[in-house]
């Protein structure tokens, strides 16, 4: 019996890019035994609910979910299904690798990690209308949440992935110059747990958001593990993806206490939709951090060779990689070059992180 995943297939160019992720897991022999749910447009169109209860249930019971990009239905209550996804299950780590797969250009030595803080700052929509004289919009006013929980949860977990893969710097991104009490209070914590970390080897920096934002372009091979606020986070981890060539090569982890989704980060690119010609690749990166969560990181590792090697010799791939293949024909191509390198000792059991 496998191990159970909520699969969430997701909009737009969603179900291609997720079926082409379960064909390179299957090629692979992830013992992996899906559950497929909607959530989004695709469930509010059948289920007349963008975030259903049957969902939420298999994402409780398997704890492990990968996802498709999701659109979030104007005027249904909420936000966007992704953050109500991140808060119903406390997902308060969001994970954003980002490393140069084709090079040759000026970012060659590119390799971050980006830790969001995924459950406080300015997402926590705390937000309302200010009426002055009769205007009863006349202003807008946003509240920004910095818990001493949530700061220490978030950068302990930085350190923690530093230390577990051995990276060695962890810089701390906020905007404390200004923001004396919210920023200001990550930044204490940041130092107090920096603190502790430092005997192992962990060097600790911290940058305001700006310069850092300038730094990236200048520099980015000068960083590591990068840990900041939810709103800064957004933007950095973008940003980062720009410098290695974009969202189509993009996954996401979003991890708690008690489940972890991963994701593709770009959108559900509507234009591109029942076209067969979306790039999986953001999705299968982010199957590879699942199996890493599921302790199987051996065949992650293989799934990671076998694409980037296809991207890299690019020969089959899609119109956004410089080529003219299909999902299909990139994924076929994968799955050939999976198979090419694959060993013939037998793939050790794995066993799930909860």
């Amino acid at each position: 019996m496998g191990i159970p995943v909520t699969l969430i297939p997701g909009d737009g160019i969603g179900p291609s890019i997720a079926e082409a992720t379960v064909r390179v897991l299957e090629a692979s022999g992830a013992p992996i035994e899906w559950d497929l749910q909607l959530a989004g447009l695709a469930a509010l169109m059948q289920h007349h609910d963008p975030m259903p209860e049957t969902t939420l249930e298999s994402i409780r019971r398997t704890r492990v979910a990968l996802k498709g990009p999701l659109e979030t239905p104007i005027g249904e209550g909420y936000r966007s299904v992704n953050v109500a996804l991140r808060t119903t299950f406390d997902l308060y780590a969001n994970v954003r690798p980002a490393h140069v797969v084709v090079r040759g250009g000026r970012f060659d030595k590119v390799d971050i990690v980006l830790v969001r803080e995924n459950t406080e700052g300015l997402y926590v929509g705390f937000e309302h209308f200010i009426k002055i004289g009769d205007d009863p919009r006349a202003a807008a006013e946003s509240l920004a949440l910095i818990t001493r929980a949530g700061s220490e949860r978030v950068i302990r977990y930085a350190f923690e992935y530093a230390r577990l893969h051995d990276r060695h710097k962890v810089t701390l991104v906020h905007k404390a110059n200004i923001l004396k009490f919210s920023q200001g209070l990550f930044l204490e914590v940041g130092r107090q747990i920096a603190a502790e970390y430092e005997p192992q080897g962990i060097v600790f920096e911290d940058k305001i958001v700006d310069a850092m934002a300038m730094n990236l372009v200048l520099r980015p091979e000068q960083f590591d593990v990068i840990v900041t606020t939810n709103l800064f986070g957004d933007i950095l981890s973008d940003e980062i993806s720009g410098l290695v060539g974009g969202l189509g090569l993009a996954p996401g982890a979003n991890i708690g206490r008690h489940a972890a989704i991963f994701e593709a980060v770009h959108g559900t690119a509507p234009d591109l939709a029942g076209k067969g010609v979306a790039n999986p690749g953001a999705l299968i990166f982010a199957a590879c951090m699942m199996l890493d969560h599921l302790r199987d990181g051996a065949r992650a590792d293989r799934i990671r060779t076998a694409l980037e090697t296809t991207i890299r010799e690019g020969v089959c791939v899609t119109r956004d990689l410089g080529g003219t293949a299909s999902t299909i024909e990139f994924t076929d191509a994968v799955i050939a070059e999976l198979r090419a390198n694959e060993t013939r000792a037998p793939v050790a059991g794995v066993a799930i992180a909860r």
